[in-house]
């Protein structure tokens, strides 16, 4: 899920051009090898169950669209670097009573070391509800449409966060469209109650195709569109358009305790006719919080 704020924009360092050329390399690499194993998977059916099935709801930038099932839950950690800034997340999963209703909370954290005296700490916590509307099936995706409550838990002084209360709404939309292809939809907005009195508003739109090479490890490419609203330094409003493509993978580890799954991305951002080239670390393990029964 999409499961913080967008993190703060710092200045983006300018001189790493031996990194871009890297990361072009990757992309102009990935994206054909996904396309070719695309048109690969309609003839890779392994049984019953799609391998596409193998990791499920462990995307980064896109949120997936199925709630933790009855007794399960996932604990979420990221770490990543955009735009000079580091940042991390912990998130837990709970479902609520059944897979149809699913709380969840996400606290982030900062590091802005471009910032006047290399200010750190906890950002806006999110406190998050989803409902699972749609159950996938042969002929439909899985929807779950969230609704999440921003508290203004960090020092917007310091640039921690944004010194109000707020929502956002996201509609994910997921389907197995092939034995081993998933595709991922995304849209939604983030709304402030009170900045500096303007109340901005911003949205999000957004999918990913995930591809199951094997049920245990997966190739990834996620596309992020924002526009943001936000107050500048006058006190009016102004809006940003950030563009983010994002190759990937991850992969999965089963044990008898649960599933740990790991990951690693490099988006790439597009914003106001510049690029940075960022890095994500993702880490989750899900597992059953109900004693074994005997």
């Amino acid at each position: 899920m999409s499961r913080s704020p967008k993190p703060l924009k710092m200045p983006a360092d300018r001189d790493a051009s031996h990194t871009r050329s890297g990361v072009l390399r990757a992309i102009t690499g990935v994206v054909p090898a996904i396309a070719a194993l695309a048109v690969a998977a309609a003839a890779c059916a392994d049984g019953a169950r799609p391998a596409a099935a193998g990791i499920a709801d462990n995307s980064f930038l896109i949120e997936e669209a199925y709630n933790q099932e009855a007794g399960v839950v996932q604990h979420i950690a990221t770490f990543a670097r955009q735009n000079g800034t580091w940042t991390a997340a912990y998130t837990d999963e709970w479902p609520a009573i059944s897979q149809v209703h699913q709380f969840s909370y996400t606290v982030p954290y900062a590091w802005l070391a471009d910032s006047e005296g290399g200010a750190d700490g906890i950002g806006d916590v999110m406190l998050n509800y989803r409902y699972q509307a749609l159950f996938e099936s042969d002929g439909l995706p899985a929807f779950a449409p969230r609704i999440s409550l921003i508290l203004p838990t960090g020092d917007d002084d310091r640039g921690l966060g944004d010194g109000s209360t707020g929502y956002q709404i996201n509609l994910p939309v997921s389907k197995i469209v092939t034995d081993r292809i998933t595709l991922h939809g995304n849209a939604g907005l983030t709304s402030f109650f009170d900045i500096d009195g303007h109340r901005p508003v911003s949205f999000h739109a957004g999918g990913s195709m995930i591809y199951a090479a094997t049920r245990d490890f997966n190739l990834m490419l996620e596309a992020l569109h924002s526009w943001d609203e936000r107050v500048n330094d006058a006190g009016a409003l102004e809006r940003d358009r950030t563009f983010t493509l994002s190759p990937g993978l991850r992969t999965a580890f089963n044990r008898p305790e649960g599933q740990l799954v790991l990951g690693i991305a490099a988006p790439i951002e597009f914003s106001a006719g510049e690029r940075d080239y960022g890095v994500f670390f993702y880490g989750s393990f899900e597992h059953s919080f109900l004693a074994a029964q005997h």
